[in-house]
């Protein structure tokens, strides 16, 4: 059973609070191929980090962002993560000259965030949160 809570004479769930997008195609197909280039990568070499790293790191997971951009919805913290990291790896997102995608974990990593699409379209709707604000 959902949880629910009153306001006024009115019940709502919690997920109702919650504000989520549809992700675009093209952002769910980069973050599907992160994940495919992913599994190409010897274990030990992966991309991304898993639930459990990210979890002991104290951070998100890349690989579990990746599963929800694919997914096709996506609540609005995710999305403002998405600008976040793209923010902070600005440099080291795109594939680098010279190396094959499975050789290049901040492209993997990259495209596990959604890749060029996911950032334009991440920025695009904080921007628009923010004006709404």
């Amino acid at each position: 059973m959902a949880e629910v809570y009153c306001c006024g004479d009115m019940l709502m769930k919690f997920s109702d609070l919650i504000k989520s997008f549809d992700v675009p195609k093209a952002v769910q197909n980069a973050a599907k191929r992160g994940l495919e280039l992913r599994k190409q990568q010897p274990p030990s070499r992966r991309a991304g980090l898993t639930q459990k790293e990210a979890t002991k790191a104290g951070i998100h997971s890349g690989v579990a962002g990746a599963r929800a951009l694919a997914s096709g919805r996506v609540s609005e913290e995710k999305v403002r993560r998405m600008v976040r990291y793209f923010a902070r790896h600005a440099k080291d997102y795109k594939l680098d000259p010279g190396k094959k995608p499975t050789e290049d974990n901040g492209y993997i990593a990259g495209l596990l965030w959604g890749g060029e699409a996911g950032k334009r379209w991440a920025e695009s709707i904080v921007e628009k949160l923010n004006r709404e604000r």
